[in-house]
């Protein structure tokens, strides 16, 4: 099977022919002026050593060694043999507590943007594996589905922020079956290792988040968990038009302190088979995550069979290359080998 690698400087063979149309417009403009200078056979007197078969020779090798260039340029491919490509990856959920708590700056500059920075960079780390993020306060939704697209992640987690989610709460367990479903919604899953990193301060008021956590694991889905926040806790900021206006309040005017709840956490990361990470300032723990995952081995996700094809540009550029250095040593003189090799047959050059 033949393909062209360079299809585009297929055009650029155009030169043949305008090459040849200038080449012959050249030549009747100098026998036109020969003719005005002299007759032909007192100007063959004149200039005895000119050779108009040599003069045409030359231009036919340099015509010949341009498109042979031009060809080379095109780079023809002819395919020689099968291979077989093996593409190897995880199938990563990120379930991401986005309520007004991760506001809060006990971990800066705030645990949901501290998570932010930390799941971009270990999306600067992926390869083969394929990643998902759920956002949940009250609710789950998916921002994103299952995907190799990491610039699209990249993008989506940026417009991630406290009030996407327009009911406030923490619902872990509704956003854990969310996160196991899209795996089943995914042709091949079963081929693929299958994790959820839940990240949030474990502050759970809504459902059993340890129910499906379980519930998860029994499916083949390991659940990692990334505390964020500290043991004493902090306020919550609260925001106007983008700017901090101070922190809020309970029905009874006191500042409403959140705390981690780490134990809930670590039983989470226990009933889903994986292990739980707390945050810090400077680290989310995705990192530490990411490599256990790596631990489990990536499973083969895809395999692909496809022609390989070999180049054959040299085959035209180094033919090129000699005719050009011959064309090099041939000069418009008539030489006494050239007039008994006669190649146009003239009488003319004799």
């Amino acid at each position: 099977m033949l393909q062209l690698a360079h299809k585009i400087f297929f055009y650029a063979l155009a030169i043949v022919p305008v090459a040849v149309l200038v080449y012959w417009l050249a030549l009747y403009t100098r026998k036109k002026k020969i003719k005005n200078f002299a007759e032909m056979p007192l100007f063959n007197r004149l200039a005895p050593d000119s050779s108009s078969s040599k003069r045409n020779l030359k231009f036919i090798l340099s015509l010949v060694a341009i498109t042979l260039i031009v060809i080379a340029i095109i780079d023809p491919e002819i395919g020689s043999h099968l291979e077989s490509v093996e593409r190897k990856g995880s199938d990563i959920v990120i379930c991401l507590d986005v309520s007004n708590s991760m506001n809060a700056q006990d971990i800066t500059p705030s645990r949901l943007e501290r998570a932010k920075i930390d799941i971009e960079k270990l999306l600067g780390e992926m390869q083969g594996d394929r990643i998902a993020l759920v956002v949940f306060a009250g609710e789950p939704f998916v921002q994103l589905p299952l995907t190799t697209d990491y610039g699209a992640a990249k993008m989506f987690l940026q417009t991630v922020n406290t009030n996407m989610v327009p009911v406030q709460g923490t619902s872990i367990g509704t956003a854990l079956n969310m996160s196991a479903d899209l795996f089943a919604q995914e042709a091949h899953s079963d081929a693929r290792s299958k994790s959820i990193i839940l990240i949030t301060d474990g502050e759970n008021f809504e459902d059993d988040a340890l129910s499906a956590a379980k519930t998860a694991a029994e499916r083949g889905i390991t659940i990692h968990t990334i505390a964020m926040g500290s043991a004493d806790g902090a306020p919550i900021p609260t925001f106007t038009n983008g700017q901090q206006t101070g922190f809020m309040k309970d029905k009874d005017g006191t500042t409403v302190v959140t705390k981690l709840d780490l134990n809930l956490m670590q039983q989470i990361a226990a009933a889903g088979g994986g292990s739980c990470v707390r945050a810090s300032a400077s680290d989310a723990g995705l990192e530490t995550i990411l490599g256990q995952i790596r631990k489990m081995g990536k499973k083969i996700v895809d395999e692909k069979v496809y022609r390989d094809y070999d180049e054959q540009y040299e085959l035209f550029i180094i033919p090129a290359l000699l005719i050009l250095l011959i064309d090099i040593f041939i000069t418009e003189r008539k030489t006494k080998w050239y007039q008994k090799l006669n190649i146009f047959g003239t009488g003319n050059d004799k």
